[in-house]
């Protein structure tokens, strides 16, 4: 999505908090322009990542046996990454980071596997201890035996942004389309049973499975704006896991400003 705004071939999207951080540090970086703001709020609650161990490995049986394991991740800098970082660091397993380094050292081997077809099978095959994906798509896995769960952890910060590109912020199109959002949210705050209706049957989760993720998912009464400090704290994580340096701005990154 990030390349697609860089090349205007869309002018908005919707995806992982961290993800357009992270986009827009690199950017910074490296003097170069990142195509996007942040301008919107689409999810305020955080994201529930399961954390997940091969069905058998009765070596591996809860998050304390972790420290010093193979982490699977789909790549590094990605969200399964990222959020070893913050188990790491809610864990106090972090060392500190050294004076050549902008970030702590990881207490895990990191294991890069692109998929989770690939995450799963690597940690019945022993390539990887654990991974971490979000816990409704590992659900099925859990309950099919594939994999097992010994943990969860969320993310710090709400889950899911709007951005945009700069040359269309304020735009009456962009607004448009920010009031259209907030409009599909209602539709679907009052109507819970269609969304249960299609989350089941276009999504491949069982009718529990969606009622259960609507009990844990508030998305935002109105969507314009970010909250700086959502931005900062983000950043923060991102600096330890090394996928950001120390020098980041982060009133740079944010297009429409939310009171906090």
């Amino acid at each position: 999505m990030i390349t697609s705004l860089q090349s205007n071939e869309i002018d908005i999207a919707i995806g992982l908090t961290e993800g357009w951080v992270a986009g827009l540090g690199k950017a910074q970086a490296e003097s170069k322009i990142a195509g996007y703001k942040m301008v919107g709020t689409y999810v305020e609650t955080p994201l529930c990542w399961a954390i997940s161990a091969g069905a058998n490995r009765e070596d591996v049986k809860g998050v304390e046996e972790l420290k010093g394991g193979k982490m699977g991740v789909s790549r590094i800098g990605s969200g399964s990454y990222v959020m070893g970082f913050v188990l790491a660091d809610t864990h106090k397993w972090l060392s500190s980071p050294s004076t050549s380094s902008s970030s702590a050292s990881a207490p895990f081997s990191i294991i890069p596997l692109q998929t989770f077809t690939r995450l799963r099978e690597a940690v019945n095959d022993g390539i990887a201890d654990f991974f971490m994906w979000e816990h409704f798509t590992s659900k099925r896995y859990y309950d099919n035996g594939e994999i097992k769960r010994i943990g969860e952890i969320y993310t710090p910060w709400p889950s899911w942004h709007i951005v945009a590109r700069p040359e269309v912020i304020g735009d009456e199109r962009m607004e448009e389309v920010l009031e259209k959002v907030n409009l599909g949210i209602k539709y679907f705050e009052e109507h819970q049973e269609e969304a249960v209706e299609y989350i089941s049957t276009k999504l491949d989760y069982s009718a529990e499975d969606a009622r259960e993720w609507m009990k844990t998912v508030k998305f935002a009464e109105d969507v314009r704006g970010v909250r700086g400090s959502v931005v900062q704290e983000t950043v923060t994580v991102l600096k330890k896991a090394g996928v950001l340096g120390q020098e980041v701005g982060v009133e740079e990154m944010v297009g429409i400003r939310r009171k906090e």
